[in-house]
């Protein structure tokens, strides 16, 4: 069922919201498209795309980190002050609040950007009493497959943190350092050549394959092992809806196909 804008009607809408919240586990895939709407450039956007302007095996491989770490830091660096720039959207925040609402979603994400758990801790600010414990069950069952940036990590041993403070990428020996045994910090994330941590990767999978609806927004669903993840739930029995202005290699499979932005669809099917 396609709905491009509303297109046939509310009974389209209808159907998956009602899905989604009779669904016994819920999924929401979410790639580059839905941070997109907050700003943040996608990797494959031409006209914007971060890969556009920089070769992908100069900065984001080990290697590269290895043969020059102040280029590859000061590049990060760049997107650290761009993402904390921008804003959770409407599609953000509405996944917030249906994650705080239901304790039977987890949410599989592609994206570093960190949006979603500050979109959390947005929406949960007005709690009170009660607050820090909704936060961390929330924050638990959201899975980044690939990192995020405003952590990072050890280059050797495995010291991991949060880190959102402005890097000195001067020379090297201003770059961070870890704390436990002093080698150089990297970003958090998975670059190319690296496999995904595995056990985010095992529990992205096991929540899909126990899911009864599987929510794919803003992802072009070519970069695997992400791509597979609603695969567990069809196969499963369960169902897909896909949000997408654009048509992906999982649209075929999808039982709705809502042909809009996430800052837009997300609210509509989500939130009460």
């Amino acid at each position: 069922m396609v709905d491009p804008a509303g297109g046939e009607g509310t009974r389209t809408w209808e159907e998956a919201r009602q899905a989604i919240r009779a669904g016994r586990g819920i999924v929401i895939l979410t790639g580059a498209g839905v941070s997109a709407e907050s700003g943040i450039s996608t990797f494959r956007d031409p006209r914007d795309g971060l890969w556009a302007r920089f070769r992908p095996e100069e900065l984001a491989t080990p290697e590269a980190f290895r043969r020059d770490p102040r280029t590859v830091w000061e590049w990060y660096d760049l997107r650290r002050r761009g993402v904390l720039g921008c804003e959770p959207n409407p599609g953000h925040r509405a996944i917030a609040r249906f994650l705080l609402e239901r304790d039977d979603t987890v949410v599989v994400t592609q994206n570093v950007d960190g949006l979603h758990q500050r979109a959390l801790e947005d929406e949960v600010e007005a709690w009170g009493q009660g607050a820090d414990e909704a936060l961390a069950r929330a924050a638990a069952r959201i899975l980044p497959l690939h990192g995020e940036i405003l952590r990072v990590r050890c280059s050797r041993c495995d010291y991991n943190a949060a880190h959102r403070e402005p890097v000195n990428s001067d020379s090297k020996e201003t770059l961070p350092r870890c704390p436990q045994c002093g080698e150089l910090l990297r970003p958090a994330v998975a670059w190319f050549g690296e496999m995904l941590e595995e056990r985010v990767l095992e529990r992205s999978i096991e929540a899909a394959a126990s899911a009864r609806v599987c929510v794919v927004a803003g992802t072009s669903a070519l970069v695997h092992p992400a791509a597979s993840v609603p695969q567990f739930t069809l196969r499963s029995g369960g169902s897909l809806v896909e949000v997408n202005p654009e048509e992906t290699p999982l649209s075929a499979r999808a039982r709705w196909r809502f042909r809009v932005g996430a800052a837009t669809a997300l609210p509509r099917l989500l939130d009460p």
